[in-house]
């Protein structure tokens, strides 16, 4: 059985893996190099510390994904406005926890202060795009061409939903 739960400091280098997996093998995010865990390190604590949703999705001991959300942009203005990250582990793919997650993490939003979830997906990653599509998000816009990797130029969709 899956269980989600708010993240702890424990779950850093798993943390590191799974998006250090995606920066090397996907478009879904645009880092070029994986950061190492004293940054999740770090970003955990920040998450946590403004009382923001980190969750992570584990079976049998073993952190299978993690989400988190954190206020879109800097600006007071948007302080109810909030922007996803979710990332599975490879041979999690395609099992229902991202769908797990990302439910969890729209539910957990409100608490936080957060009215708006916008869902920023580089390349666009379909998967990316089916999950987000899945829960209610709905495309608002997108960037033509705005990134490199991979030696290829790759567009950002922008998806929104109310949480």
């Amino acid at each position: 059985m899956t269980t989600i739960r708010p993240v702890s400091q424990a779950d850093a280098d798993a943390v590191t893996a799974i998006y250090a997996h995606h920066v090397l093998h996907g478009t879904g995010t645009f880092d070029i190099d994986p950061p190492g865990v004293a940054h999740w390190r770090d970003r955990i604590a920040d998450i946590l510390v403004r009382g923001w949703p980190f969750l992570v999705a584990e079976r049998e001991g073993k952190v299978l994904g993690y989400a988190y959300a954190a206020q879109f942009r800097d600006r007071a203005a948007y302080r109810a406005s909030c922007e996803d990250s979710i990332y599975i582990a490879e041979d999690a793919r395609g099992t229902g926890v991202g769908t797990l997650l990302l439910g969890a993490l729209i539910a957990a939003a409100p608490a936080a202060g957060f009215r708006e979830m916008v869902a920023v997906i580089g390349g666009p990653e379909p998967a990316s795009v089916a999950l987000h599509g899945k829960l209610g998000f709905r495309e608002v816009g997108r960037l033509h061409d705005i990134g490199e990797k991979f030696g290829r130029s790759l567009d950002v969709l922008f998806l929104q939903r109310t949480v």
